[in-house]
């Protein structure tokens, strides 16, 4: 699957302001040696930067290092910046002199890349000026041993050549995005309202975790402040609500579960209503998410509001503000990495398993991402929520069939988090008509071994599900924040 069909585009209140450095690296006493040599250089790291940009990152160009003087001069230029991830191109041997005060200075992500211009060198016509040019690897070996003296991992590199090579684009591709990740992170506010389900242990966590290892701020907010915006909803509103979510959502007729009907007016009304408000409440608090769980008083306003949010967070969570229930921060920031990485991002857990096909159900009550559902998803109205006061409408869709990835983040006993991930296949069939999402997930090697070895890394109950086969960039995630990881299957 391409990049284009694994994810989807970027729109709406998606975060911006990404900043990406490049500085290139040379020798200095090539410039009067190989006369032209250095012009030539300029134009090459030109033709990288232009492969960063994107519509919404900032792309600074620190020029060419080559002395370390020059390294010295550069550090402080690059510090005031404060880029999310700083590119190295390995434009033709340099002395490690280059590198070694920046990396030894600075806590930021720093990725070597090494894209010679020639696939080949012609080598009836070889020269040493050909050979320096297309030099990018030469110098790999030495900063990344000057990297390990200085205290500092061995950067990822690229490895390639600078055109006609989509294995190296796509690399560089997945650091873009990752630089968004790591961007957003760290200048989210996440709302957090209500509490975990009671006795729900694995959700429990400090939030001030979150802004330690993730850099994110949690906002702790109250149900009557959601209230407020509700009973300031309009007549209009709702009208609006109803056309726009009755024009994205099938309202099919039941079919096998007692429980389920097909969508109601009043169901429809309330989703409508609470959608407007929980819309304006996240906007005009300024949050980039949401993480709730709320019984309030039994037959009372706030609870019908708080248990009729599904609607309204399936739809914030498609325009890039990732919701969570069940008060799960942990999910939360797996949705929100999901989303930057613009692979989705749905809050799911495991259903049943089906041991005569070899596959499990994934999904739950929501929210779900809407842009990534196979097909038109569906609205049905439910007679109750099981395990959760109240009754109203539930959102019914499959993730889109192709790969997909899984990602878990979990507290461990020593206080720190813990990435557990799995690619897999959203493989074709139909899901239980329910109202909640399901997806019908296979795992190598089979159903059983890949559960037993899922469970076996201590994963949270929740985890967030999107498109495309992703874990090398969660790898790399979780390695930029320190955090260990663990790839249950691949594809």
């Amino acid at each position: 699957m391409s990049l284009k069909e694994s994810k989807p585009n970027y729109s709406g209140s998606v975060k911006s302001g990404t900043r990406l450095g490049v500085f290139g690296v040379g020798y200095e006493k090539y410039w009067v040696q190989f006369p032209g040599l250095f012009e030539d250089l300029v134009k090459k790291q030109q033709k990288l930067i232009e492969k960063l940009k994107r519509p919404d990152f900032d792309v600074v160009d620190f020029g060419i290092i080559d002395s370390p003087r020059k390294a010295y001069d550069t550090l402080p230029l690059i510090m005031a910046a404060n880029p999310d991830m700083l590119f190295c191109d390995m434009l033709t041997y340099a002395t490690s002199g280059t590198f070694g005060i920046i990396i030894r200075s600075l806590d930021i992500p720093v990725v070597m890349v090494a894209l010679q211009p020639m696939k080949a060198m012609d080598y009836t016509k070889a020269s040493t000026y050909m050979q320096l040019y297309n030099d990018d690897i030469c110098s790999l070996p030495e900063f990344a041993g000057v990297a390990v003296r200085m205290g500092k991992k061995v950067p990822e590199t690229v490895i390639g050549t600078l055109d006609n090579d989509p294995d190296a684009d796509w690399q560089l591709d997945e650091y873009c995005r990752t630089a968004r990740v790591l961007h957003d992170l760290k200048n989210s506010h996440l709302g957090h309202l209500g509490h975990p389900i009671n006795a729900m242990l694995d959700m429990h966590t400090d939030a001030t975790m979150f802004t330690s290892w993730f850099g994110s701020h949690i906002v702790e907010c109250e149900a009557n402040e959601l209230m407020k915006y509700y009973n300031e909803v309009t007549s209009e509103e709702i009208n609006r609500a109803e056309k726009q979510i009755l024009g994205f959502f099938d309202t099919p007729d039941p079919v096998s579960d007692p429980i389920s009907m097909k969508l109601t007016d009043d169901d429809l009304h309330i989703a409508a209503k609470v959608s407007v408000a929980l819309s304006n409440f996240v906007k005009s608090e300024k949050l980039d998410g949401l993480a709730y769980y709320y019984d309030g008083p039994e037959e009372s306003e706030v609870r019908k509001v708080m248990s009729n949010l599904i609607v309204g967070n399936s739809l914030l969570t498609a325009e890039h503000i990732p919701m969570c229930g069940e008060s799960d921060l942990k999910t939360l920031i797996a949705l929100l990495i999901f989303d930057r990485l613009g692979i989705g991002g749905s809050f799911a857990e495991f259903h049943p398993a089906d041991f005569n096909d070899g596959f499990v159900l994934v999904g739950h009550d929501g929210p779900h991402n809407v842009s990534i559902a196979e097909g038109k998803p569906v609205l049905r109205s439910l007679k109750k929520y099981h395990g959760k006061p109240g009754k109203g409408a539930g959102v019914e869709f499959k993730i889109k069939e192709g790969p997909i990835t899984m990602l878990s983040i979990s507290s461990t006993f020593d206080g720190k988090f813990k990435f557990v991930i799995a690619e897999g296949e959203s493989v074709k069939g139909p899901i239980p008509p329910t109202g909640n999402t399901n997806t019908r997930g296979f795992f190598k090697p089979d159903v059983r071994t890949f559960l037993r070895n899922w469970i076996k890394e201590g994963p949270t109950h929740h985890f967030a599900l999107g498109i495309g086969h992703h874990a090398s960039a969660l790898e790399k995630i979780a390695s930029y924040l320190n955090i260990d990881s663990k790839v249950v299957t691949r594809f």
